[in-house]
């Protein structure tokens, strides 16, 4: 009876242990995340109450299609985001190919795939957030997921270049992919999306201004950064005083989102919670497909949870500014990019406790040798 309460007690000691690594793993601001999120709605609210012709004067000064404030809140998000990536080292996961498909496949195939069919099965009949969540699911995770693999102890290394590779290739692929599940895919399927009208060019010129730029700047930055300052400096000074950066920005686009649409907010929430299920249907289906199909594969944890992370992540701010660029600021695919991170952080933060007792369960030869 001793020794069974002994175990007992050792695993409450444990899993109080995990609890305090994850949360104290965990920045002021992103650990707290939705409240600061709930906070810049509320206050976004009042402004479009208080100011009920901002959106006249945010027109007055535009980049591209997007006006001059949100512009630069956009730049925010993505700009120290990118400049964390670590570019030279790209090569070590090219030459874990297993790796590499695998995590392609699942970010740029399955990914998509899934968010498409969630969002047409559970949205059928709001377009403007349907159209959101598929942009969303074509916007792969570079930022918070370095975090998550972090707190669930996965390879940093690899979480890292894939956070790279994802980084180029969105470059490359969004907007064809875009295309496909906004125009071609629907009409070969006979579904109903009227409404929808968008271009190759129209989807390629935000990811351009607001993926490419922020992506030329943050290669520059490191390049430049650790040239004249050392990777010492640029890693442990330079990067944390830019990180907060990227959450003040999405904060203040969020602020000024809810300020264009909060009468439309207010007069339809359950619209928002609509949104939050496919989400949540996602998270959980890519994550634990991901983590179970390396399981089945025999890839070592550390690894196997850094692609489940960039699997089940997306890239918030990417979907943000495509969503504003294309459909404009006060379009409902906008409001669906910004409901995303409201869900993404505790959901997350929950598979981080769930991969940590994974790891325990099915990898206790790992388990042992890390301890």
């Amino acid at each position: 009876m001793e020794e069974s309460l002994g175990a007992q007690d050792e695993a409450v000691v444990s899993v109080e242990r995990g609890h305090s690594a994850v949360t104290g793993g965990l920045s002021t601001l992103d650990r707290f995340l939705p409240a600061w999120i709930g906070l810049a709605m509320v206050i976004g609210v009042a402004l479009g109450r208080v100011f009920p012709d901002l959106n006249d004067t945010l027109e007055k000064v535009k980049v591209d299609t997007v006006s001059l404030p949100i512009a630069i809140g956009l730049f925010a998000m993505m700009y120290p985001v990118l400049a964390k990536v670590k570019y030279r080292s790209m090569g070590t996961v090219i030459a874990d190919r297993r790796s590499l498909v695998m995590s392609l496949a699942l970010n740029w195939v399955i990914g998509p795939a899934v968010m498409f069919a969630l969002a047409w099965l559970m949205l059928p009949d709001l377009p403007e957030y349907r159209t959101g969540l598929i942009i969303v699911g074509l916007a792969r995770c570079i930022a918070m997921v370095l975090i998550w693999n972090d707190l669930a102890c996965g390879n940093r290394e690899l979480a890292a270049m894939l956070v790279a590779i994802n980084s180029l290739f969105q470059i490359v692929a969004y907007s064809v992919l875009g295309y496909f599940y906004l125009e071609l895919l629907p009409g070969w399927l006979g579904l109903d999306s009227k409404g929808i009208d968008v271009t190759v060019w129209q989807i390629a010129k935000s990811v351009l201004i607001f993926l490419g730029l922020p992506l030329l700047a943050g290669f520059l930055t490191r390049l430049i950064g650790e040239r004249t300052k050392g990777t010492e400096w640029y890693e442990q000074r330079f990067l944390p005083r830019i990180g907060p950066l990227a959450l003040y920005g999405l904060l203040f686009t969020i602020v000024i989102l809810f300020a264009l649409q909060g009468n439309r907010i207010t007069n339809e929430p359950l619209h928002v919670a609509r949104i939050a299920l496919p989400l949540l249907a996602y998270f959980a289906i890519m994550w634990f497909g991901s983590f179970f199909a390396g399981l089945r594969m025999r890839i070592p944890y550390e690894r196997n949870a850094s692609i489940a992370f960039t699997a089940a992540g997306n890239n918030f701010e990417l979907a943000i500014a495509v969503a504003i660029g294309v459909f404009g600021v006060s379009s409902g695919q906008a409001l669906a990019g910004v409901v995303g991170p409201l869900i993404e952080v505790p959901v997350l933060v929950a598979l981080v406790y769930f991969a940590l007792w994974a790891r325990r369960r099915y990898y206790p030869d790992e388990q042992a040798t890390a301890q």
